[in-house]
């Protein structure tokens, strides 16, 4: 596994062979929330190789073989193929986006915009447009940049990403994610309907690229996401150690 600086600690059901739920700081929230942000595009090449992205795959490898003669002039296939992500607060350096994310690259730059030299009326995202107005090429660049982050106060974080990380949150199984305490904790084992405590296992998992990309695949196709992912990988570390 590779090493990182993003893990969990999971409490584990040993009867039932299940994790309840986990105990997660900001950089692996940052992750699942950017999951939502991705574009399909990301997805193909981070799932093919394990033989779940389905015709997805096929509609891929179309755009990649296809001669550029049948695009249209301002399609270029690398948007689609390699969609740059944006990351909310400008970068994913520090977050748990770039550490479980291969070959995702990422953006603080959302898109480009172009107007023409001359009259500055309208404006296109593409550079080979005609000004409505006076007939120019719209091929003057602008940049769309995020807004400055915001000053940092006294028990606040600017570390990027999506949430603070002053919080440890919990992810349930199903990756339903909430604020931590302690009364919350006490709650769900109660509903969980534990009889023994003894039974209740903790174990802290560290999470590096390979593991990001099973959590996609789980989340796509499970509602017990965590227990599909870990406890395998647990079980295995065992063998290993026998």
């Amino acid at each position: 596994m590779e090493e990182t600086n993003v893990s969990l600690k999971l409490l584990i059901d040993t009867e039932s062979q299940r994790v309840l739920f986990a105990e997660a700081g900001k950089e692996f929230i940052d992750f699942l929330f950017h999951i939502l942000a991705l574009p399909v595009g990301t997805f193909i090449p981070l799932l093919k190789d394990q033989g779940t992205v389905g015709s997805f795959g096929n509609i891929y490898e179309s755009i990649e073989n296809l001669s550029i003669t049948y695009l249209q002039p301002n399609v270029d296939k690398e948007t689609l193929l390699k969609p740059k992500v944006h990351i909310s607060g400008g970068t994913s350096a520090g977050t748990g986006v770039s550490l479980l994310m291969p070959n995702v690259e990422t953006s603080s730059i959302s898109r480009k915009f172009y107007l023409c030299n001359r009259c500055y009326n309208y404006v296109t995202d593409g550079c080979s447009a005609t000004c409505p107005s006076c007939q120019y090429v719209m091929n003057r660049e602008l940049n769309f940049v995020d807004p400055p982050r915001a000053t940092t106060t006294a028990g606040s974080s600017s570390d990027g990403g999506y949430v603070k990380g002053v919080v440890t949150y919990m992810v349930m199984d199903d990756l339903v994610v909430k604020p931590m305490s302690t009364i919350s904790s006490i709650t769900l084992i109660n509903k969980f309907n534990i009889k023994e405590i003894g039974t209740l296992e903790e174990k802290v998992v560290d999470l590096g690229m390979d593991e990001g990309v099973k959590l996609i695949k789980a989340s796509l196709q499970s509602k017990s996401v965590l227990t599909d992912v870990f406890l395998p990988m647990l079980k295995k570390d065992v063998k290993c150690k026998s």
